[in-house]
This record gives structure tokens, C-alpha cells and sequence, in this order.
């Protein structure tokens, strides 16, 4: 029997127009179906597990943005951006340095090499970009150079550099590895400002490789993570796409390679597959991997040292930033995205186990006093320090000493995060290189598209024409529009 928990606006994903969309639990999960009148009925899965849909509900958080790019027209999804409508500033912003790619791999969002159509930014539209990014308020705090594949562009480290020197907080790369076979590039991306590698990294056997990429590169993967170590670059981010039936089990043994190389790299991140062009709906029904069945993967093939009650959706962090905002007296930028685009948990490593920060410090109670503190500050006949102040106390009660790690300080551990609550991006960096952070974000495609995650979104990506666009939103209307000449405007 089919209960309706939602409805949203949807596009068909053969013509690409807006259309309405109802999501309905049945079975346990929650399936968005809608109905385009040309081509007909589309069903799929939007989330795996019906009462952790309601749950996570909760924790939804919808802020507004202060600069736009474009003007509200056509409305969302056609308008971007950022358009008036949009709801998240730019936390995370990508740009594509490439289309060129020095890999045919059959699975690639970016659909890299096969547009028919060279698109490579000039340094100095590179640099706009950038410019744009920083004039947002709060200013754009990290950015990601991908592609195609980035380090193909012979003045990356004059790119990361800049980067730097425009004041982007963290800077990141999204890439295949391969140049970094190479020691002294490496080394040279380590000297420019590089704060992380953003590895594709899709398993531990060669079975995922011959698949998604045509051939086995698991070894050469494991070598750089090798000149890594060598090198002293110490900031890897693992990111495995996720294909039911290729790699689906080996998500327990990604983590524990993680672990065993966690001097080195800081988290996994994965991403279920995204199903582009028109699909069979048995097949994608089949195939379809949602957050929640990761988080089953996880808790399953970790022997349930990492279970599904570790992880939280991404806004769970957002009242965080709006209190630091009030005490810094500062924009921040908060993650105020969809609360069904991603999750994550924090895990300590010790003697070669996991340790979820959720199993010894009380995330929800945290959470309350948060929520508290910040309805306090709204009167501002609240002191900002007697709040930092009562925080400090609270937090130290909210730490079971028995079960968290011996190789922590309590105390110590209760300072880094009050040091972040006070905005502090130092006692932030600490505390990610501290701890190994396992997560999920899954990308939208036609046919689970839902406009309210697009309205919040948080990952965005600048082109050269000025404009800012949501991440799915960029990948399954705009990119093709870019690039594909012969492409009829969808929007039409």
C-alpha cells in the first residue's frame, strides 16, 4: 500500500521539462514517481529506508543567500545561478580546468572526452571565477579544481597558487592519480598549496577497474598512496563510485584500507552511480544504491564497528555555524544542504579499530544545547561569552571518558571543539587530521531529480560566463548544454 510523504517538482528525463513529482513510501522505501505528459510514467527509488527518510527530516535547515548571478526567469532548475531562489551559499565550488582526460573510463559523470567539443578555461577566466567565488558572502571558503582530469593542464600549480593567495581556506584536487606516479609533481602540488587529493579510488579488487575504468589500476593506486607517505602529503580523500554489483562488496575493505593507511589519508568518500541516458526502469530499480543501503553496506562489512546510528545528514551541522556566526559576528558558510544529499560520521582510529565519535561523545545532546544557545543569542541581552562559557562546561559532560579512546585527551578534545565553536578554522583543521571521515553524497540524475535538493545545494560549480551552478543541477542539464553543440535548449 502506498503512502505519500512528500511531493516536489521533478523533470522527465527524456524532454528534460519540469514536472511534479510525488514520493511514497511503500515496501519500507520511499520511490518518486511522475508522470510527463509526452513521454509518459517514470518511477524510481529516492531513499532506501522510509522511517530513516521521517528521521532525518529533522534535521532539515533552510537558510538564503545574499549575492545572486542571475535572474529568476524560468524558474529552477533552468535559472542557475545562483538565482534568487537558491538557498545555500557556496561552500564547496568546483571548476572544471579540462575536459581533456588522460582516461576513457565507460562510467564518468563528466562524461570527459566525448563532447566532441575542447573545454579548457584560460588562466585568466580561471581566475574570474575564482573572483566571483570570493565576492560571495560569506566568500567561497574551499574549492576543487576537477575536470576531465586537472593535472593535464601544465599551469596547475600557478592555478593552486592563486587559489591560495585569493584566500580559499582549503584546496582541492579531483583526479585519477596517474601523473602522481610522479614524486616530484606530487611534491610540487604539495609546495603550490594543495590542502587535499581527491583520489578515484573504486575498490580493492581488480574486478571494479576493468569495469568502470577498462582497466586495472589498483595497483597504481596503491602507489600513490606510497609517494604520498614519501612525500609527506598527508591529506587523501578516497573516492570510490558505487555500482551495485561491482564494487557494492567491497565498501568494508575500502574503509579498512583507510585505515590501515590513515597516516595518510583523512576519509572515503562515496558516491553512488548516477544513471544517465534512458534506462530501463527494472534495471535502474536493480541497480539503484541509496544512502541508506550504503550505510547497511557499511554496517555489515564493518562487523558493525561503523553502524548506521553513527552517521548524520550533512545540515546536522549547520546550527554549528549559524552559532559561530553569532559569536564571531561574521558570515559563515553553513551547510545548509538537502538533509537527503549526503551523510557522514567522524571515526578514531586505535590499534587498528574504528571508533565512532558518536560512541562516546553524546551528539545529540550537543546538538540540543546548540539549538538552545542560539535562540539564547537571538536575545541580545545574552552575552556571546557567557554562552562560549556555559559550552565549555557542557561539553566536558557530554564526553563518556569510559568509552572513548585512550590515546585522546578528554580535556584536550573538549578545547578543539570549542575552539571551532569559536570559529576557529585551525582547531577545524585539527580536528579532521585527527579523525577519519566516512561519507556518502548521492548525485541526482533525471530520473530522481528533485528541485527542493537542488535549491539547496552547497557544491556548486563557476563557468566562465559568470554564473554559479548547483552540482547536479550543472551535471545533468547544464554540462550537456555547455559542451554538446547539436543540444536543442531542454528548457524550451
Amino acid at each position: 500500500m502506498k503512502e505519500v510523504v512528500g511531493t516536489t517538482v521533478s523533470i522527465c528525463p527524456k524532454c528534460y521539462k519540469k514536472i511534479p513529482a510525488t514520493l511514497y513510501e511503500e515496501d519500507g522505501k520511499v520511490f518518486i514517481e511522475k508522470t510527463c505528459p509526452e513521454h509518459g510514467k517514470f518511477r524510481d527509488i529516492y531513499w532506501g529506508d522510509a522511517e530513516l527518510y521521517k528521521k532525518y527530516n529533522s534535521y532539515q535547515y533552510i537558510s538564503s543567500i545574499e549575492v545572486t548571478h542571475s535572474k529568476t526567469e524560468k524558474g529552477c532548475p533552468y535559472d542557475c545561478g545562483l538565482c534568487p531562489n537558491h538557498k545555500t551559499t557556496t561552500v564547496l565550488a568546483n571548476i572544471d580546468l579540462t575536459n581533456r582526460c588522460n582516461l576513457n573510463c565507460p562510467i564518468c559523470f563528466a562524461n570527459a572526452g566525448k563532447t566532441g567539443v575542447v573545454y579548457e578555461p584560460t588562466f585568466q577566466e580561471v581566475k574570474r571565477m575564482m573572483e566571483i567565488l570570493r565576492s560571495e558572502i560569506p566568500p567561497t571558503p574551499a574549492i576543487q579544481f576537477a575536470g576531465g582530469e586537472p593535472t593535464l593542464r601544465k599551469d596547475l600549480f600557478d592555478i593552486i597558487k592563486l587559489a591560495k593567495e585569493m584566500g580559499f581556506l582549503h584546496i582541492q584536487l579531483a583526479t585519477n592519480g596517474i601523473k602522481l606516479k610522479n614524486k616530484e609533481y606530487l611534491r610540487e602540488l604539495k609546495e603550490a598549496g594543495l590542502s587535499t587529493i581527491y583520489l578515484q579510488f573504486d575498490g580493492m579488487s581488480e574486478k571494479p577497474y576493468l569495469i568502470a575504468r577498462g582497466k586495472n589500476l589498483l595497483p597504481f593506486k596503491m602507489k600513490v598512496i606510497e609517494n604520498c607517505r614519501e612525500v609527506g602529503f598527508n591529506s587523501v580523500v578516497l573516492v570510490p563510485t558505487l555500482v551495485r554489483g561491482v564494487n557494492d562488496g567491497e565498501v568494508g575493505d575500502i574503509i579498512n584500507y583507510a585505515v590501515e593507511n590513515f597516516d595518510v589519508v583523512r576519509g572515503v568518500n562515496f558516491q553512488p552511480v548516477s544513471f544517465t541516458g534512458r534506462t530501463d526502469e527494472k534495471k535502474r530499480l536493480e541497480s539503484r544504491i541509496t544512502i541508506p543501503d550504503f550505510m547497511k553496506l557499511v554496517e555489515e562489512q564493518t562487523n558493525g564497528e561503523i553502524s548506521r546510528d553513527d552517521f548524520y545528514p550533512v545540515p546536522v551541522v549547520a546550527p554549528i555555524s549559524s552559532f559561530v556566526e553569532s559569536i564571531s559576528n561574521m558570515k559563515k558558510p553553513i551547510l545548509g544542504s538537502h538533509q537527503h544529499c549526503g551523510v557522514s560520521t567522524y571515526v578514531f582510529v586505535e590499534d587498528g579499530k574504528m571508533i565512532p565519535i558518536t560512541r562516546f561523545f553524546d551528539v545529540e545532546g550537543f546538538l540540543e544545547i546548540i539549538r538552545e544557545k542560539n535562540e539564547e543569542l537571538k536575545d541580545s541581552k545574552k552575552g556571546k561569552i557567557r554562552s562560549v562559557l556555559d559550552l565549555s562546561i557542557n561539553i566536558l559532560k557530554l564526553i563518556d571518558r569510559e568509552k572513548a579512546p585512550k590515546s585522546i585527551n578528554v580535556k584536550n578534545f573538549a578545547n578543539v571543539i570549542i575552539g571551532i565553536l569559536k570559529g576557529n578554522y585551525n582547531s577545524l583543521a585539527k580536528l579532521h587530521h585527527n579523525l577519519l571521515m566516512i561519507s556518502c553524497m548521492h548525485f541526482m540524475d533525471p530520473y530522481n531529480f528533485d528541485i527542493r535538493r537542488c535549491e539547496r545545494c552547497c557544491i556548486h560549480y563557476a563557468i566562465p560566463d559568470g554564473r554559479v551552478i548547483p552540482f547536479c543541477t550543472f551535471n545533468t542539464i547544464h554540462r550537456p548544454l555547455m559542451f554538446n553543440k547539436n543540444n536543442k535548449n531542454k528548457d524550451n
